[in-house]
């Protein structure tokens, strides 16, 4: 059985495949009298849905939600959660399956096809990707476009932009300093969302020289939280980096994260990468934030920050090879169907909404302890 869930207070669990009638997510421990904007939500799951722009995938796809249960209507038109079990699917309308008719028993690199073959069976769905397809997190936009609401009616916000597609990057946050005006200024650039809009401009010619090449390209996505009180998460194994990195390597294609300095401060002395600390009218702060805003597991008021890589599309139309798993022979594989050549940017707001989700759910330590 796949294990497809998520969440210490609020579990959720995700199903269907990229091929499927619909995907779907299912959650439980959301708390009643929640409410939500419908318009906001559906402008959300646009930034993820496929065909928007001319740097995703040509499949079009309207992802509309539609709530079966957990969810009321309330006079203003605003939904509002029930305490019932939350249920939630959107429907597929645009899948060519046929395009993948010459990859039943040839795996496409990189994919999961090969090992997804060996642990489940002939029987596993692999059109479009199957349950490992990128589609997946549709659903996850969804709860999380919910929660993004939750934590910003709480003061808490978050955003994330692109930071780097292939060499070319974008402006970093600073760990100390990182603004609500900087969230504006990504908010108002959600088609492209880079602090920079000359590297942005210099990444939108990369992703298109890539695909003019049949090739795709990665890059990274850097996310804060600003608003957070100090002292959410556990030390070891239950932290606050341990949480968000389950739900972030859920998302497909990320391979890698780092919070604060991450990988960077293995180059430092301790009295370069200490975060020394500060009064700043009554409240305790620190001058410097390379810690990401999480110390021993737990938050410390400063803005949370971290950064994810993101690895290339491995759905290229180059020739590549592979092997027939079952005349056990080495073949050629030229992939078909419709994919994205960088599939970063419709990353950005499923970054943002499993973050979402993992502190709506750290959150709720705090009031359940």
């Amino acid at each position: 059985m796949m294990s497809t869930s998520y969440g210490k207070n609020i579990n959720i669990s995700v199903y269907g495949g990229s091929h499927d009638p619909e995907i779907g997510i299912i959650a439980d421990g959301l708390p009643s009298g929640l409410s939500f904007d419908l318009s906001e939500l559906r402008a959300f799951l646009q930034r993820r849905a496929p065909g928007q722009n001319a740097y995703s995938t040509p499949r079009k796809e309207a992802d509309e939600p539609i709530f079966l249960s957990g969810v009321d209507t309330l006079a203003n038109g605003r939904l509002v959660l029930n305490g019932e079990r939350f249920h939630a699917i959107i429907k597929s309308t645009n899948q060519r399956s046929s395009d993948y008719d010459n990859t039943t028993f040839v795996p496409r690199p990189s994919h999961a096809d090969f090992a997804a073959r060996m642990k489940y069976g002939e029987a596993v769905d692999l059109r479009g990707g199957g349950h490992f397809s990128g589609r997946l997190t549709a659903p996850l936009c969804l709860l999380g476009g919910i929660c993004l609401q939750a934590l910003r009616a709480r003061g808490i916000s978050v955003a994330a932009h692109i930071s780097s597609i292939g060499a070319i990057a974008d402006d970093r946050f600073d760990l100390a300093s990182v603004s609500e005006k900087e969230f504006s200024l990504l908010a108002s650039r959600a088609d492209f969302p880079v602090l920079n809009e000359r590297a942005g401009e210099a990444m939108r010619r990369l992703i298109e020289e890539v695909r003019a090449d049949g090739d795709s390209i990665g890059g990274t996505i850097e996310c804060a939280s600003l608003g957070l009180p100090a002292g959410l998460g556990e030390h070891m194994f239950d932290g606050v980096e341990n949480r968000i990195s389950q739900i972030v390597f859920g998302v497909s294609a990320v391979k890698a994260i780092e919070f604060g300095n991450g990988f960077d401060c293995a180059l430092l002395r301790g009295s370069q990468n200490n975060d020394p600390f500060a009064l700043d009218g009554g409240r305790i702060v620190t001058k410097t934030n390379h810690a990401g805003g999480i110390l021993g597991g737990m938050t410390s008021g400063m803005p949370l920050v971290f950064r994810v890589a993101m690895k290339p599309t491995p759905s290229i139309f180059r020739e590549q090879d592979s092997v027939d798993m079952v005349s056990m022979t080495p073949t050629k594989l030229r992939i078909k169907g419709r994919h994205d050549p960088c599939i970063v940017l419709r990353a950005v707001p499923v970054i943002e909404a499993v973050t979402a989700i993992a502190l709506f759910d750290l959150l709720s330590d705090k009031t359940t302890s």
